[in-house]
């Protein structure tokens, strides 16, 4: 009976004493203070309203709105855009990453600009036909 007890107290002992470290297999390259490579790479992530009509862009996020710099990005994001318009002056939700510029002085416009970089989503506004006002005859 006392050697029954002894191998269990040993077996218990050999299964509730390991401690293996597991390893996550998804790798992030990490700089020496800490931080990623997408997070140390100056950009912003912008989260927010997009419109685009003739030659200005605005994007409007909860806290600012940005004037949008006019580049090769803005015209993939307009085109990526126009499959959830209805109209040329509507909105999408769109998520990007870019630099946040002050306005150089002397231009018109807001006071701070967004320089597009790189595109993560796009997707429609949930608009309620009854909180839009139109202007115009049926």
């Amino acid at each position: 009976m006392k050697k029954l007890v002894f191998l269990l107290v040993l077996a218990v002992a050999f299964t509730s004493c390991k401690n293996e470290a597991k390893k996550d297999n998804t790798e992030t390259t990490e700089t020496e203070d800490g931080r990623t490579a997408k997070q140390s790479d100056g950009l912003t992530l912008l989260k927010g309203e997009f419109v685009y009509y003739a030659d200005a862009a605005v994007l409007q996020t909860k806290n600012q709105i940005y004037g949008v710099i006019l580049n090769d990005k803005v015209t993939e994001l307009n085109k990526k855009a126009k499959d959830f318009k209805k109209e040329d002056t509507d909105f999408v939700m769109i998520e990007v990453r870019g630099e946040i510029k002050p306005k150089p002085e002397g231009e018109e416009g807001w006071d701070n600009q967004v320089d597009i970089k790189e595109i993560l989503n796009i997707s429609a506004i949930d608009t309620q036909a009854e909180n839009v006002v139109k202007l115009g005859t049926k």
